[in-house]
């Protein structure tokens, strides 16, 4: 019997659902199951599912967005912006199967599935106490100061960093199942990690240095553009740290896949966030949470999404 995980990739909490998810299937589902994963990505269009991707006997959807396809038997998720359509949404109040669940005030999809699991089937988290309270800590944005989650020195937070940095989907494959056997503290110490995770700092630090030099702060946002700069990604507290006075950071990054906008709020600052991001985010087609969100354009969208970046960055400013 195959089970196929699909989550939400280059994503620490998507992974830890992942792992999470699937040692609670093999404990109180099905143990002889052969698992099989696949990593989703926001693309511009919202075209998010290929039916082919809901191959297995059973399919399960994790930490994403929901798909109304007959083919998907778990779902669990914990953004506002869960549903592509107003008729996803509908399908998924009519299902009564007990497998799919939502719950958009949850920290992290990781202890959703965890208290889910433990509640409603009799699975014992404790094992995964570690990866639960990271996966907390960091899709929630609950850390200490923006110096300890730019700072990176805790295993964790390196291990989140190859995460979201590394190319290679088999690697983060391997993670996943990794993170379902082992605790998280082995994982991230392990060799293979580190070593990758080696350019990723020296990447990290090399971007820290192009946001100080672009970034542009008024009226309580930060914004910068990275594209130019090629930089596809970059540590969503590095504005903070750089600028503790920000409420709002409004960012600009392109990779192959595609041009993002990336909006997010500072949790340590002075002034408190008066908008809703995953709202804001959802007019231009994208989402997320309250608190932080992302609008994906098409790679050439470059201007496009220019023109977006200075709209919300009107917006927060008012």
């Amino acid at each position: 019997m195959k089970l196929r995980v699909l989550y939400h990739g280059h994503c620490f909490d998507g992974v830890a659902s992942a792992a999470t998810f699937t040692r609670f299937y093999l404990d109180r589902i099905n143990p002889g199951a052969d698992v099989a994963y696949g990593g989703l990505l926001h693309r511009p269009g919202n075209l998010l599912f290929d039916r082919d991707m809901f191959d297995g006997d059973e399919n399960a959807i994790v930490d994403f967005k929901y798909s109304p396809s007959e083919k998907l038997t778990w779902w669990f998720d914990h953004h506002q912006s869960a549903f592509l359509t107003p008729e996803d949404e509908a399908h998924f109040r009519a299902d009564h199967s007990g497998k799919k669940f939502l719950d958009p005030t949850r920290k992290s999809c990781t202890e959703f599935i965890a208290d889910v699991a433990e509640k409603q089937f009799g699975f014992n988290p404790e094992p995964l106490n570690e990866l639960v309270h990271w996966a907390h800590v960091i899709d929630g944005a609950l850390y200490e100061s923006p110096a300890q989650c730019v700072e990176l020195k805790e295993p964790a937070l390196q291990l989140m960093q190859v995460i979201e940095g590394t190319p290679d989907e088999s690697f983060i494959e391997q993670v996943v199942r990794e993170l379902t056997e082992k605790p998280l503290h082995e994982v991230a110490t392990s060799a293979e990690v580190q070593q990758r995770f080696e350019p990723i700092l020296k990447l990290h630090r090399e971007t820290l240095a192009a946001i100080k030099r672009k970034a542009v702060y008024q009226d309580g946002v930060v914004q910068f553009d990275l594209v130019d700069e090629g930089y596809e990604g970059f540590n969503k507290f590095i504005p903070y740290y750089l600028f503790p006075e920000a409420t709002y950071t409004v960012a600009l990054t392109r990779a192959p896949q595609r041009t993002k906008i990336s909006v997010g709020s500072n949790p340590w600052a002075p002034r408190p966030r008066t908008h809703n991001i995953a709202t804001i985010c959802e007019r231009y087609g994208g989402g997320g949470h309250a608190v932080v969100g992302a609008i994906s354009f098409a790679p050439d969208e470059v201007e496009k999404a220019r023109h977006a970046m200075r709209e919300i960055v009107e917006e927060l400013s008012a």
